[in-house]
């Protein structure tokens, strides 16, 4: 692949303010890939985004069990999910810098490391094992999130950014899916029960590690230059309004899905619904989300302004919480309308941080915060719905506080959708690194 273009425009200390896009027209992003090298960059992609829920979604199937073999408290097994979450806030804005110093390729490539690591650890005896590898490979999974976009946004034609950002995510939801639905026959059947049914998610991270090796070798780390003039890196744009408003539609979706995961069995259980049909429905839920999510990018090619989809599919999500609400005995409609809103927004929201920004750098610096502040507030989901389910008795106040929170998710969009692009102040003169380099190459 040819090696990126510099960031366009004067870097600037003024407080950074969101600008108006250019329209189209048939120009590709920062660095095209075509023929072979794109496919198998394709490829390598695709199966990197394999590996970004699997080794997560197995683990609400299987807690019960886990509880049982090891003794911990209920509260302890809530921890056990909410961890990710935590993990994913407190290094992604890590990643940055991380990928401007050694490139992002390579950085990758730890990345995936440190996840197969981590899922071979967590599956070792001992409960400090399980609440370690826990965090190791969510830490992997996080650099995954934020490079993703970046890589993205530098190696793919702007007019297919869409596609491809709907492509991995419909990949990550299917094998999480999967993930969900085998979990528990695996631990039924393969010796060393649910510990073996969590480690054997690694063999899917080696086959990813194997393939990305390729691009790893093949994309040297960026060269350090002298000190010649003021630096050009894209600061985290925390004083951008744009940027706050993709951060808060990031982690109103992420908070939606996590809760959902999280407690809609527990809804329609208490509804009457056997445990079994909850585990279908919420798998329905799932599946519509990927028949959703992939459908999205047709509407972007075509759309330059998203606020209509991003608005709509949050006003589903409100919908079907508002259908358990007030008719919960056709749980699985709502199943249905909330997995069609669902589905979409997530491939929004990583579509935003692509879109919004103006190369690569300027990716990697909105992904990083959107993801930190967005899983952060996803880690608060499950708990405090948890938690108001417990001191009400019910769901009612739970369901209205996530239609509310729904609503909100549709004002993010309003924002986030904006055909714009967040300007971001340059870093400070020293220390001089060149900007983000998905090749690995200072930019000429």
């Amino acid at each position: 692949m040819p090696a990126p273009q510099a960031p366009p425009g004067t870097p600037t200390t003024a407080p950074p303010t969101h600008t108006r896009r250019r329209a189209p027209s048939g120009t590709t992003g920062t660095t095209g890939t075509t023929g072979t090298t794109g496919w198998v960059l394709l490829v390598a992609i695709v199966l990197v985004a394999a590996n970004l829920r699997a080794a997560l979604t197995g683990v609400g199937s299987l807690l019960p069990t886990i509880e049982d073999g090891t003794g911990l408290s209920g509260t302890a097994g809530g921890l056990l999910n909410t961890l990710p979450l935590l993990t994913f806030a407190a290094t992604s804005p890590l990643v940055n810098r991380s990928a401007r110093r050694h490139g992002t390729h390579r950085v990758l490539w730890v990345a995936l490391l440190v996840l197969t690591a981590g899922t071979v650890l967590r599956s070792l005896p001992g409960a400090a094992a399980l609440f370690a590898g826990t965090v190791v490979l969510a830490a992997g999974i996080a650099y995954g999130n934020v490079l993703l976009p970046s890589l993205i946004k530098s190696s793919v034609p702007d007019h297919r950014i869409g596609t491809v950002t709907g492509l991995y995510v419909t990949v990550m939801g299917l094998v999480a899916a999967v993930s969900s639905g085998v979990s528990v026959p695996l631990a039924d059947h393969l010796p060393g029960g649910w510990r073996t049914a969590l480690g054997c998610w690694a063999l899917l991270g080696l086959l990813a590690l194997l393939i990305w090796t390729p691009q790893a070798i093949r994309h040297r780390p960026p060269a350090r230059v002298p000190d010649c003039g003021p630096d050009t890196r894209a600061r985290t744009p925390w004083r951008s309004a744009l940027a706050w408003q993709v951060s808060a539609f990031m982690g109103l979706q992420s908070l939606g899905f996590y809760t959902t995961i999280a407690w809609f069995p527990s809804i329609v259980h208490d509804h009457g619904v056997s445990d079994s049909a909850a585990g279908w429905q919420l798998s329905l839920f799932q599946f519509v989300g990927l028949l959703s999510g992939s459908a999205v990018p047709l509407l972007a090619r075509r759309l330059t302004d998203q606020r209509l989809p991003a608005v709509a599919g949050s006003l589903m999500c409100a919908g079907g919480y508002a259908g358990l609400l007030w008719a919960p005995g056709i749980a699985p409609v709502w199943s249905v309308l909330s997995g069609l809103g669902g589905g979409a927004c997530l491939v929004l929201a990583l579509t935003f941080q692509s879109q919004r920004a103006a190369d690569a750098s300027q990716v990697a610096a909105l992904s990083g915060m959107a993801q930190s502040v967005g899983y952060l507030v996803a880690a608060l989901g499950p708990l405090v719905i948890g938690s108001l389910h417990e001191l009400t008795n019910g769901w009612t106040v739970p369901l209205t506080v996530l239609i509310a929170l729904a609503v909100a998710q549709a004002l993010a969009g309003l924002g986030a959708g904006r055909d714009r692009h967040v300007s971001m102040s340059a870093g400070p003169p020293a220390p001089p690194n060149p900007p983000i380099s998905p090749e690995g190459t200072p930019p000429a």
